[in-house]
């Protein structure tokens, strides 16, 4: 209904319905090429080479054919009535296209009784993959899923207009976990209700003209790496992307500073589940000489937890090899004036709380290959900005800073390529994490990734 989410949800229906159109045509073919259905009266067809130009023209415009009629629409709304008026309009196209395709380019039809069936076959399989999903989505519903958390801006009026024109379903599917009156409250009071929520989305809505801190709302937003959808379109950004969107009926802007939910994305997904996956498996009897190692020769427990920021600064608990001794947290101010990294963050070269297996272990990186389970978890990627601990989130200095947070942290990103503890500077390693955001793409991940590998090998910049 209103994110990308929903975007790529009617991607996937539509490539399905593409498979479904094509697995109804072969097995209109199947049931009379194999006789299943005999009719004495009626030829033998041919083989299934001379359906392709079928499959094709089926299989691409039959979903697009479909999306013109409104199929892909309120899914949740729909009656079975009009889910079929509109299959047999888009049938209809479909026919003419065919027709088209036999009288221009001289495409014979096979068999017209083959034909017939995909005509009968097809609509039950589009209306049973519709039902199935329609069902998963009613189902996730009443189950008391809050929907996606978002913060809604702007002027009294303008915000009861917004929610009152959404359908009671489409209302379920938004949490809205704050409303800031701009007219009364500012970007402070936004800040501080993204901090608490740690939403990644904020929705602004006016009755008349857009409240005087509107621009600043929007800055706050782009630092803070959340999406605003405003429903305006004469909004001035310096980072973000404008796009266009939905809310109900509601045309919105959106103005996005990190990848926006696409295919990419999702591959990007599962590759990280996968590689975390297989990294378990592989590295688990590596992982049981470690945890040996370090539950003899220093007391303590094997892995170290510690409370960090994900996305958008919401918690999760990391995992690491413990390298250090027990109790080790405690020992950090003593060592403050030891800090060689400028900014809120903590490191020091050479650290004396450091185990003499942890200094091998750090050096080799073995200390961070626990995180696998977090990747798994779907709380970390494979590659995105590292993630800290919520005590150094806490004393950025400046919220730009916070736009390293609107990526899922990673267990490698530019920072470690470029020489991990080499950098100095905090504002740098930041400058590294906004531009790997800015630039994300796969095959960047990829390169990362292949970079990362010597790197860790030989320890540059370890410590």
């Amino acid at each position: 209904m209103i994110s990308r989410r929903q975007e790529l949800a009617l991607q996937i229906n539509q490539i399905l319905d593409g498979l479904i159109l094509i697995g109804s045509l072969y097995i209109g073919y199947a049931l009379r090429r194999f006789q299943v259905i005999d009719f004495d009266f009626l030829p033998e067809i041919p083989s299934a080479e001379s359906f392709i130009w079928l499959f094709v023209v089926i299989g691409l415009f039959g979903p697009l054919l479909l999306e013109m009629q409104g199929f892909y629409q309120y899914p949740l709304e729909k009656t079975v009535g009009r889910s079929l008026r509109q299959i047999a309009y888009a049938g209809v196209w479909l026919g003419l296209i065919i027709g088209g395709c036999v009288v221009f380019f001289k495409l014979g039809i096979p068999s017209r009784s083959a034909l017939l069936l995909f005509m009968l076959l097809a609509p039950a399989g589009l209306l049973m993959r519709e039902a199935i999903y329609r069902d998963y989505r009613l189902r996730r519903l009443r189950r008391g899923n809050p929907g996606e958390s978002v913060i809604l801006a702007g002027t009294p009026d303008g915000m009861d207009t917004l929610l009152d024109r959404l359908t009671p379903l489409q209302r379920q599917e938004i949490n809205v976990v704050e409303r800031i009156n701009l007219e009364q409250q500012g970007p402070k009071e936004l800040v501080a209700a993204l901090h608490k929520y740690g939403v990644g989305r904020v929705l602004f809505a006016f009755g008349g003209s857009a409240p005087r801190p509107l621009q600043h709302c929007i800055a706050a937003c782009e630092t803070e790496g959340v999406e605003a959808w405003i429903a305006a379109n004469y909004v001035r950004t310096s980072i973000a992307r404008p796009t266009y969107d939905t809310l109900g009926s509601t045309p919105m802007l959106v103005l996005r500073v990190t990848p926006e939910l696409s295919w990419a994305l999702l591959i990007k997904s599962a590759v990280d589940r996968v590689g975390a996956l297989l990294g378990l498996l592989l590295l688990s009897p590596l992982f049981a000489l470690i945890a040996a190692l370090i539950k003899t020769t220093s007391p303590g427990p094997v892995i170290f937890k510690q409370r960090r920021a994900g996305r958008h600064g919401v918690p999760f608990t990391m995992y690491k090899f413990r390298s250090m001794r027990a109790g080790a947290e405690k020992e950090r101010d003593a060592l403050s004036d030891r800090n060689q990294m400028s900014g809120p963050v903590f490191k020091v070269e050479d650290d004396p709380r450091v185990t003499t297996v942890g200094r091998w272990l750090r050096r080799t990186s073995l200390d961070e290959f626990p995180q696998l389970l977090n990747v798994l978890l779907g709380q970390m990627s494979l590659v995105g900005p590292r993630p800290l601990p919520l005590y150094e989130v806490d004393n950025f200095e400046l919220t730009a800073h916070r736009r390293r947070l609107s990526m899922k942290p990673g267990l490698t990103c530019l920072w470690q390529i470029a020489g991990r503890n080499v950098v100095k500077d905090f504002t740098e390693w930041v400058k590294l994490d906004v531009e790997y955001i800015d630039n994300w793409s796969l095959w960047l991940d990829l390169k990362i990734l292949l970079k990362t590998v010597p790197v860790v090998l030989l320890g540059k910049g370890a410590h």
